[in-house]
């Protein structure tokens, strides 16, 4: 991956302030968090231009439970983790998937939510709640995406590409195909809060595919890393999870 490269180089050219740099916030300190508050229902800028969203609830309740404070960032997204290689960013919170290739250059903490791939089907649709049940029929995906891929593993059903997946949900809401499979995030963005399709449709059962969301810190900053693990294990353990998963996700 490209951003993986760039990663690699700059952490050779700033290793040595990386250890300087790992320690964590004393209690009641502040953490700069970055986010690239594009991807609703995770993050989002409301009308109140104010950053919202699951990830950033979640953050503050974590921050709570592990006795910082959290001030969020709005940065592009390749810059949020150029900014938090180089220290300008203490953690990352912005829907960031736990991948082999992302641990060589930074750390995660434990993770937090899976938001893999979801079924999709108007809010009528009774007896679905897999691809499998929608064998003759067509259903949609963003073309190159796993959600495309996941519908092809199933004999039996059509796949119908979109350059766009905002196209796939207004065929779906029209009733030009019988379903549209993509991530758990996007799902819930179309199906509670899309203005031309949210009484329209509804997610059906669980997420098939895994891709866990975690908190990412700089590479060796086990301290910080250590108070967001344990703030999270407290907020799951208090059920904070399903209580943001039911406000955003469903």
């Amino acid at each position: 991956m490209s951003e993986n490269i760039l990663f690699v180089r700059l952490a050779a050219a700033v290793l040595a302030t990386l250890l300087l740099a790992g320690c964590a916030p004393k209690d009641g300190e502040t953490v700069v968090v970055a986010t690239d508050a594009t991807r609703p229902p995770m993050e989002m800028v409301d009308e109140k231009k104010k950053i919202v969203g699951f990830d950033i609830d979640l953050m503050e309740a974590i921050a709570r439970k592990g006795g910082f404070e959290a001030e969020f960032r709005n940065t592009e997204r390749n810059a949020m983790f150029v900014g938090l290689l180089l220290g300008t960013y203490d953690a990352v919170i912005s829907s960031v998937s736990i991948t082999e290739d992302r641990k060589k250059t930074m750390d995660f903490s434990d993770p937090y939510i899976n938001a893999g791939q979801v079924l999709v089907v108007q809010k009528d649709t009774q007896d679905v709640a897999e691809i499998a049940d929608l064998r003759g029929e067509s259903v949609g995906a963003q073309i190159g995406t796993t959600g495309a891929v996941e519908i092809q593993k199933v004999s039996g059903v059509t796949l119908k590409t979109y350059d766009d997946l905002g196209f796939a949900m207004q065929d779906l809401a029209a009733g030009r195909i019988a379903g549209v499979v993509c991530d758990t995030p996007a799902a819930a963005d179309f199906a509670l809060r899309n203005e031309s399709c949210k009484d329209e449709l509804k997610i059906v059962g669980q997420p098939f595919t895994e891709e866990l969301y975690g908190i990412a810190v700089r590479k060796g900053n086990k301290e910080l890393l250590d108070k967001i693990n344990a703030g999270l294990a407290a907020v799951k353990k208090a059920g904070t999870i399903e209580k943001l998963e039911k406000k955003w996700l469903r």
